[in-house]
């Protein structure tokens, strides 16, 4: 049995394993392998090349597997569903197995590097990071929110106050912004940052016909959240409204529709909010130059 390319399902109790052959033909079928079964089962096979999606414990498990000699590669979920989705199979544990199987050898795939234990302490420690700061900030507005009830009203931090200067950006947005980027310096441009966000569409394109779908929603989806609540806010509140910004936007819900309109607000909006904590003192709207 030659077996050349695994595809395998990871999961937190039973695995599948699919293995082809140099002819593409399935020689190694595992529909339900026990989570205490893998290392053994991959150790006895032959050095080959194995595909897995880019899960929950998917790089302790391509670890483990590289050390019998294997070629381990990971891949992103949604890059391997084309291959599932192929009208040949319909989507359970036996499909997406032989779909990373075939996935995995495709020329043009692209990958997630493997982390070791290093990378993946110090990738924990920010995600830590990140959450104890959405819990600081979190706690931050519910206080502010309370006592103000006894007319108490915290000091605002400059950067916090300059951003509540862009429409549809109030405090709970601001903090959260400033939380999130500091000052910004970490992007090398606005348009970068709504990349990041996930306020960009996603390219489809083909040939000379560039075609641009829904936005990508990756990132924060949070931040991504209060951004676009806020937009829904500026439109709310339009009426006749004649500055630059209002004309603009009502221009978007004129042509592009509402929702397209609020996206296209709350991207505009983080790209204004890089430049204000980018530049600081320095960054000036148009039309406040004007």
């Amino acid at each position: 049995m030659n077996i050349v390319t695994v595809g395998i399902d990871l999961a937190k109790n039973v695995f599948v394993l699919h293995g082809v052959d140099q002819y593409v033909k399935a020689v190694f079928i595992k529909p339900k392998v026990a989570r205490s079964q893998p290392l053994e089962m991959i150790a006895h096979l032959p050095p080959c090349l194995i595909g897995m999606e880019a899960c929950s414990g998917a790089h302790y498990w391509a670890r483990e597997f590289s050390r019998f000699g294997h070629t381990v590669k990971l891949m992103a979920p949604k890059f391997v569903a084309p291959y599932r989705m192929s009208g040949k199979r319909g989507k359970n544990d036996a499909a997406d197995a032989a779909a990373i199987c075939e996935a995995v050898t495709r020329p043009n795939m692209r990958f997630v590097p493997v982390k070791d234990i290093d990378q993946q302490a110090i990738l924990c420690l920010h995600r830590t990071r990140q959450g104890f700061i959405e819990e600081r900030t979190a706690l931050y507005n519910r206080l502010r929110g309370l006592i103000s009830e006894f007319g108490i009203v915290l000091p605002q931090k400059v950067e916090r106050l300059r951003l509540m200067q862009l429409p549809g950006i109030g405090p709970t947005t601001a903090s959260a912004l400033v939380a999130s980027l500091g000052g910004g310096h970490d992007f090398k441009n606005g348009r970068q940052l709504a990349a990041w966000a996930g306020l960009v569409p996603g390219q489809y394109s083909s040939g000379s016909k560039a075609r641009l779908g829904r936005i990508t929603k990756a990132g924060d989806a949070y931040l991504r959240s209060l951004l676009v609540m806020g937009a829904r806010s500026v439109l709310a509140g339009l009426g006749g409204k004649q500055d630059r910004f209002s004309r603009w936007a009502r221009n978007r819900v004129e042509r592009r529709g509402y929702w397209k309109a609020a996206v296209a607000i709350a991207a505009k909006n983080l790209r204004l909010a890089w430049a204000v904590l980018h530049y600081g003192d320095d960054f000036r709207r148009i039309d406040e130059a004007a």
